[in-house]
């Protein structure tokens, strides 16, 4: 691999992390109530950037993709996995005002813990060779279906907007947000797919 390609690449996409990550969280936002869901959201994925941003950073300025190569593949499996959270609450939470829980939180940070703590222990303590890939593959398996799982609730949440929507007939896009923060989508159905 090239390293100043890759140098330069991750010099490039640092910069509007790091601006996008503190623009989200900082920039100037509406007052009024009916944006809090919205400001909710734009926080989420601010922190979301700025975690990506700091996982770019200890690999520009440290080089760990060079020095140590478990440890690159460690801290980039973590860091994906909490940020598949981060970005699919930041947009279901437009859609619903309800979907964000402490019950979720807690149960998706565990996850997150136990994969890291899976990941640390099939790169440094297994030994190398088929067993350790083969438990990696695992583990890339599991963050690729978890993603998926991720997806299929957005697409879900925004189906079911959508459909609400439709059913209104009303063009007052305003009345609409003001009521989908009162309204809990994600409780439509008695058993909701983001509760199963």
């Amino acid at each position: 691999m090239d390293h100043s390609l890759y140098s330069y690449s991750l010099c490039v996409a640092l910069p509007l992390m790091v601006f996008f990550g503190f623009y989200f969280l900082f920039a100037k936002t509406p007052e009024k109530k009916i944006f809090k869901n919205y400001l909710r959201s734009r926080r989420i994925m601010g922190i979301a950037l700025l975690l990506l941003a700091a996982n770019y950073s200890v690999h520009f300025f440290f080089g760990i993709r060079f020095k140590s190569a478990d440890s690159a593949i460690l801290m980039n499996l973590s860091t994906y996995f909490l940020c598949y959270y981060l970005f699919s609450s930041a947009m279901i939470t437009l859609l619903d005002r309800f979907y964000i829980t402490r019950k979720r939180s807690r149960t998706h940070i565990i996850l997150w813990m136990i994969f890291s703590s899976l990941s640390g222990v099939v790169l440094f303590l297994l030994p190398g060779g088929a067993v350790q890939k083969v438990a990696l593959l695992a583990l890339a398996a599991w963050l690729v279906i978890y993603g998926l799982v991720l997806a299929r609730r957005v697409i879900v949440a925004y189906r079911r907007a959508v459909r609400i929507f439709d059913d209104t007939h009303a063009d007052d896009i305003g009345a609409y947000i003001s009521w989908l923060s009162i309204f809990p989508i994600g409780h439509l159905s008695l058993v909701s797919d983001a509760d199963c």
